[in-house]
This record gives C-alpha cells, sequence and structure tokens, in this order.
C-alpha cells in the first residue's frame, strides 16, 4: 500500500504537469494559433443551433457530470462493490473511489494555475469561480463512467458487457459535448478534462487493480524464468499431478496462469485433461489413475467437483480445488481462494485433510457421492429452471430469481426414516442433505453441517407464507449464531418452519416425484431419495490454517 500510494502521488504530479502545460501553452504562445483560433466560433455555432429540445438534452447530460452526481453514484457503485454479498470487490472499490478523488483534486490544482476565461457566448449555467480550463464536469463524468467500464469489461463476463460498456464510455462525450453546447468551456477545456479523467483512472489502476500492477504482463519468457527458478530452489520431490478442467468455465488465460503456477511450484509439463457434456469428469479422474496419477487438481464448478471426488472416493489420493463456476460451494465452505491462481497455489503447498463425502442414490440413477448438498422441492426446480445463459450473464443471482417462480409450487408430502428408526411424515416446500453448512453469499441453510464430522445434516423447509419464510430466516440466524459459539442446533424437532436432523443414514420417500438435484445438478424427478455419509473419503489438501 505504502508503495502503491507513493507511485500514485509520483505520477499524478506528473499527470497535473503535464495538464496545466498544456492549458498554459494553449492560453500563451499558441493561443494566436489553429485550432485555438477557431475554438469561438465553434461555441458561436452551437450557441446559433439552440433548440429548446436540445436545451432540454443538454441540461440532462450535463447534469450527468454535476458534482452532487458523481459523489452520489461513486458512492453507490463503492457500497455495492463491498457490501453486496458474496460480491466484496475492495480493490475495485478502491480504484473507482480515488480515481474519481484524485481527478477532482488535479482539476482543482489545474484552475488555480491555468486562468482562462469562459466563451464569450450567453451561458446556460451559473458560472463558477473557477477557470474555464479544464471541464471540471467531462472530467469527473469521465473518471466515474469509464471506471465503471473498465469495471465491466475487467471484472465481469457476461455477454452485455461490451454494450454496456460501450454505452458509459460514451457518457462523458455527451457531458462535454453538453458543457459546450451550453456555452460553458471551450473545446480544448473539454479535451483537457477528458485527459484528466482517463489519466485518473490510468494512474489508479495500475497501482490497485489486481491484473494490472505496475510490473505489467509477464515476459514471454515468463514460463522458463519460473522453471529455472524452482530448479533452483530445494523442494520435496513432487507427485505426479494431473489437472482436470471444465473448459466451458476456464478459459485459455486461465489455464496459463495456471500453467505458470504449477512451473513456480516446479511441476513441469504437467497434463491438463478437459471435461466433455458426456463425460464430466469422472472418467478423466479414472483414467488418470490408472496412469498413476498421485495428486488430482480440479478447476471447474460444483458439477465438476462432485463427478472428480465421486470418481477418488475412498482412493486417498488428495485433490487441489480450483474454482471456477458460479457456486464454488465446498471451496466457499472450506474458505478457500476462490481465484484459480491462488487456490492452485494454496492447494500445492498445502496439507492433506480428510473429508467426508455423502453417497446418495435414487429411482432413475444410480448411486453417486456428493461433495456439498443434495435435495428435493424447491431448490431442485430453482436449480432445474435457472438457465446457463442466466448463469453466465448473472451469476449466483440468477438461482434466486428462479426460486422466486418456484415459489408457487405446491408442498410436498414426504416420509423420512433416519437411521433405521421411526418414520416421520411430514411436509415440505425442500428438503436439504447437507455436508457442509454455507451457499454463496453468507447464506447457512443447514448451519451445523460441517464435512468432517462423520456425519451427514438433513433440513426440512415448510414455511407456510410470507411470515413463514421471515421466521426460517431467523431461526437460521439463530442456529448460525449458535453454531458459530459451537453448540449444537439439530434436533429442532417439528412442528416449526425448519427442521434439523443429523444422520449416518436417511431413506427419503415422497407421495408424488419431486424435482431432485445432486450438488448444483438435477437429476430429474423421483419418489425415493437414500443418502449415507462416507467418513473421511475424500482427501483435500488445504492450507495449514484450514487445519
Amino acid at each position: 500500500m505504502p508503495r502503491a500510494a507513493a507511485r500514485i502521488g509520483a505520477f499524478a504530479v506528473c499527470q497535473a504537469a503535464v495538464i496545466a502545460g498544456f492549458g498554459l501553452l494553449i492560453t500563451g504562445p499558441a493561443r494566436e494559433f489553429r485550432p485555438m483560433t477557431a475554438e469561438d466560433a465553434a461555441v458561436e455555432a452551437l450557441e446559433d443551433a439552440r433548440t429548446a429540445t436540445l436545451d432540454t438534452a443538454s441540461t440532462i447530460a450535463s447534469a450527468l457530470g454535476d458534482t452532487s452526481t458523481v459523489v452520489g453514484l461513486t458512492l453507490l457503485a463503492c457500497l455495492a462493490l463491498v457490501l453486496v454479498p458474496g460480491l466484496p470487490r475492495w480493490r475495485e472499490a478502491v480504484f473507482l473511489a480515488i480515481g474519481v478523488s484524485l481527478q477532482s483534486v488535479i482539476f482543482v490544482l489545474i484552475t488555480a494555475s491555468v486562468d482562462r476565461t469562459r466563451p464569450d457566448v450567453e451561458r446556460m449555467d451559473d458560472s463558477p469561480p473557477t477557470s474555464s480550463y479544464t471541464s471540471g464536469h467531462t472530467g469527473a463524468a469521465t473518471a466515474l463512467y469509464a471506471g465503471l467500464a473498465v469495471l465491466f469489461l475487467s471484472r465481469v463476463r457476461a455477454p452485455w458487457r461490451k454494450p454496456l460498456a460501450a454505452l458509459l464510455l460514451l457518457l462523458p462525450l455527451l457531458v462535454g459535448l453538453a458543457r459546450l453546447y451550453r456555452g460553458m468551456h471551450h473545446p480544448t477545456d473539454v479535451a483537457g478534462g477528458l485527459a484528466n479523467g482517463a489519466l485518473s483512472l490510468f494512474v489508479v489502476g495500475r497501482a490497485v487493480l489486481p491484473g494490472h500492477s505496475w510490473v505489467g504482463r509477464p515476459p514471454a519468457d515468463a514460463m522458463d524464468i519460473a522453471v529455472a527458478a524452482a530448479e533452483e530452489r530445494p523442494a520435496p520431490a513432487q507427485k505426479r499431478l494431473t489437472v482436470i478442467v471444465n473448459p466451458t468455465v476456464t478459459d485459455e488465460a486461465t489455464q496459463e496462469q495456471l500453467r505458470l503456477v504449477l512451473a513456480q511450484h516446479g511441476y513441469r509439463d504437467t497434463p491438463f485433461v478437459a471435461t466433455t457434456t458426456e463425460d464430466t469428469g469422472g472418467g478423466q479422474t479414472a483414467e488418470a489413475l490408472r496412469a498413476g496419477t498421485e495428486l488430482i487438481a480440479v478447476c471447474g464448478g460444483d458439477g465438476t467437483v462432485r463427478a472428480v471426488a465421486d470418481a477418488l472416493a475412498g482412493t486417498g489420493v488428495p485433490l487441489v480445488l480450483v474454482p471456477s463456476g458460479t457456486g464454488n460451494l465446498l471451496a466457499r465452505h472450506l474458505h478457500l481462494p476462490l481465484g484459480p491462481a491462488e487456490a492452485l497455489a494454496a492447494g500445492l503447498t498445502g496439507e492433506p485433510r480428510a473429508l467426508d463425502l455423502g453417497r446418495i442414490e435414487g429411482d432413475g440413477f444410480p448411486a453417486v457421492h456428493f461433495t456439498a448438498m443434495a435435495g428435493a422441492g424447491l431448490d431442485a426446480t430453482m436449480l432445474e429452471e435457472t438457465s446457463d445463459r442466466a448463469k453466465s450473464v448473472l451469476g449466483w443471482p440468477a438461482y434466486v430469481l428462479a426460486g422466486a417462480k418456484g415459489l408457487r409450487t405446491p408442498r410436498m408430502r414426504l416420509t423420512v426414516r433416519l437411521d433405521g428408526g421411526p418414520e416421520l411424515r411430514r411436509t415440505a416446500r425442500m428438503v436439504l442433505l447437507a455436508n457442509i453448512g454455507t451457499v454463496q453469499a453468507g447464506a447457512a441453510p443447514v448451519p451445523a453441517a460441517k464435512p468432517d464430522d462423520g456425519l451427514l445434516d438433513l433440513a426440512v423447509f415448510d414455511p407456510r407464507g410470507a411470515g413463514g419464510w421471515l421466521r426460517a430466516a431467523g431461526v437460521l440466524l439463530r442456529a448460525k449464531r449458535r453454531g458459530a459459539g459451537g453448540a449444537d442446533v439439530t434436533g429442532t424437532g417439528d412442528g416449526g418452519p425448519v427442521e434439523f436432523h443429523t444422520f449416518r443414514r436417511a431413506e427419503l420417500t415422497f407421495a408424488r416425484p419431486q424435482p431432485r438435484e445432486i450438488d448444483g445438478d438435477p437429476v430429474g424427478p423421483g419418489l425415493r431419495l437414500t443418502a449415507e455419509v462416507r467418513p473421511g473419503a475424500l482427501t483435500v489438501m488445504l492450507p495449514a490454517r484450514e487445519r
């Protein structure tokens, strides 16, 4: 942070000097030369072209660069970046806040250094007591809207990011044109504002945004450098490693980053095996085991992790989790890094830890293992109703929208038998069989579930009406707090909106076919689910702090 602040300060001084120097040039030696001599004529032509419609449009466009608008939108964007559950983006929030602030500071310095009168036309706004150079509205709009465009282009994978970014980049130009139309600035004042805002974003972005640091991109021989460094560094003998990668959620750039991380840790010529629609990871893992692989890294979402874990169950071969999908539930529960490169590095230097798996079967599908959760009812309906396009565009909130539509489905009737005990008859909106307790956004639908306690957890949700859902939320919040304190949150009994149980074997029978899912993948409707725990069946490489 001190280095980043020093760099921002040093380059900001250079930025202010360059923009102020340009201002002194156009108001001094260059004022008698074209195109500066044509600026007044251009503003006068815009004055002659004024109409009521254009007046209204320019008022709206100019307001997009007002101080109150820019400050308010910047504050809202930064709050969203750091407070939206599951989204905390502190670096991005710092980038936007400092970028807008730096533009303002330099604007004040420049207006104090360059004394330029405003155009000699009828001005449609009150003239602030500052120099015409530079356009503060245009600079602020550039820092805000272009900054948001940078974040959308670099941090969002949705196909609509480019049209939205283009629209955001257009807004500063509209603000600058509106300021010219309203007689507030010369064209070079607007150009100076655009340059001030853009340079402020560049300086701050290079200092704070990951992937855009001052060191720049890795050199062309980065792989050779990494291999040479790994060979010089004493290290224990490396295991034979295979990377199972889902190419639909892991692009080539990410795979190149992973290869570089592997080389830095002494893993050379590591095979990357891609999953397919027909084989989502299980077959590739089995083939790697037959070839003598001693360590598997899985790069994909929950479905890919489940398929690989199913093939690894009981083998003792360790697994490195490299999250690259929408949910990444197991990685989130284990507090692993969610960046693929960081997660791979953490796993390669971690220690093996035995985790439980759930083994589940039902009518219509064979017995398989799950790492996170399986269920029936509302959650399965939600997963079935969420399209791949919606997930790619919205991320995990797409599940929430689909779940809202599923609330209209009728509740189900079922019987539950736990560990050979008596049958329990229940009605429910959904049931969850859980090996872990938390999901996206920090929500904990099964707060007591832990992947290393030798048990699975059952949650039966049967809220009635809006009040029932509120009571269910209250139960989960209280249970989560008790769970965090180490207290038992299971065995709440029936009659409430949520009911918890722990078990080693559970048999669920539904009165009518119900939609079902396993680790986020729908498996079709059916009448039965049988689940049992397999204690310590999966070995996962975790950082030492997670033990």
